[in-house]
């Protein structure tokens, strides 16, 4: 689409809006800031970036928000960069690469990641390292010189990460058969801090972002460390997932031994199924992850519960017996799983839980 055709909302004419800056009284240091770290000084009022990319109003107004930023009216508050960005997204989609729907998709979930990374790295690592050296200084004056020197190696740093990650994520597709690509199998895996909801009551605020911290760090480390991948994380929870249905259960041992071994964490719980899973924008959706949070909800503590698929897969692998009964004299198991009572649970009927453990 041509600058020509470029809409505007109804009732507003960009042309006559007041271009001042976004937040007028906006702190200079904040805009120094600012300019250092976009590297460009606000030239644009959005009606004027579309029309200098060459998109129409709605669709540069629609990859802002998906990118998450909030309506700016025609404040002059954009840049250089944006420009490109916005000519960049569009030109995918006019070489047809890129449906709109996609770019639209591809602005959402890069937004989406980078602002918690972004949020983190200001919260705790920078206000780690931003202590006014000196009675009278603020922390975004120490800010500016250590963001000077750590912007471009952070930036180097994300871009070789996001090149490793997509590079095992096109390694997992590349192996997988068609019908896997559509229907993928999974094992999925939620880990839960029992008793966190009274630990909030008891611990002061310092105290128990410590420990959520230490939590997620523990786990992130442990799963990436036997082969599986960590999903997101909720606090007092943990949602991971793993091609194979073995390493899931290495995984799930290994924080039930951890976190048994260290006397500052409360118990957890383990939930896993094994099954279909639909993935999108880097989380898992269905019926198999809605079946393993619901195990975990039910387990109890320092256990862990799977569904029978995932017993199973197990015992198809040779990774478990199905049966303890058949198990001939030299077999050897890394693990046991164990049929509990069958019970109803919430939105998905009666299911038989598997009680999984470590065989000795």
């Amino acid at each position: 689409m041509t600058a020509d055709d470029a809409g505007t909302p109804p009732h507003e004419d960009p042309r006559a809006a007041d271009p001042s800056d976004v937040t007028a009284g906006d702190d200079p240091l904040a805009l120094r800031l600012e300019h250092l770290i976009l590297g460009a000084e606000r030239r644009y009022t959005p009606f004027q970036a579309a029309r200098s990319a060459g998109v129409s109003m709605d669709l540069a107004s629609r990859f802002w928000r998906a990118m998450g930023f909030a309506d700016i009216g025609q404040a002059k508050a954009l840049t250089e960069a944006d420009v490109l960005a916005l000519r960049r997204l569009s030109g995918l989609v006019e070489a047809g690469l890129l449906s709109e729907s996609m770019a639209i998709q591809v602005a959402r979930s890069t937004g989406q990641t980078t602002a918690r990374l972004a949020d983190w790295q200001t919260d705790s690592f920078l206000e780690g390292l931003t202590e006014p050296p000196e009675p009278g200084m603020t922390r975004a004056e120490v800010a500016y010189p250590l963001v000077e020197l750590l912007l471009p190696e952070l930036e180097e740093f994300l871009i070789y990460v996001w090149r490793r990650q997509l590079a095992a994520a096109t390694s997992r597709v590349a192996q997988a058969d068609d019908e896997e690509a559509v229907n993928r199998r999974l094992a999925v895996g939620f880990a839960d801090l029992v008793g966190f909801t009274r630990l909030t009551r008891r611990l002061e605020e310092e105290e128990l972002g410590e420990l959520v911290e230490a939590f997620e760090t523990t786990c992130a480390d442990l799963v990436a460390a036997h082969g599986g991948r960590l999903i997101k994380t909720l606090g007092d929870e943990v949602l991971f997932v793993a091609d194979d249905p073995g390493i899931a259960a290495e995984i799930a041992m290994r924080l039930i031994e951890t976190m048994n071994g260290d006397e500052t964490m409360p118990a957890l719980r383990v939930g896993m199924a094994f099954g279909t899973v639909t993935t999108r924008m880097g989380d898992v959706f269905g019926t198999t992850v809605n079946l393993a949070s619901r195990l975990t909800s039910i387990a109890p503590k320092d256990a862990v519960l799977i569904d029978g698929a995932f017993a199973q897969a197990l015992g198809a692998a040779g990774d478990a017996p199905v049966s303890e009964a058949d198990v001939a004299d030299g077999e050897k198991y890394r693990f046991a799983v164990q049929p509990m009572f069958r019970r109803p649970v919430r939105g998905l009927g009666v299911v038989e839980p598997w009680m999984l453990t470590r065989r000795a």
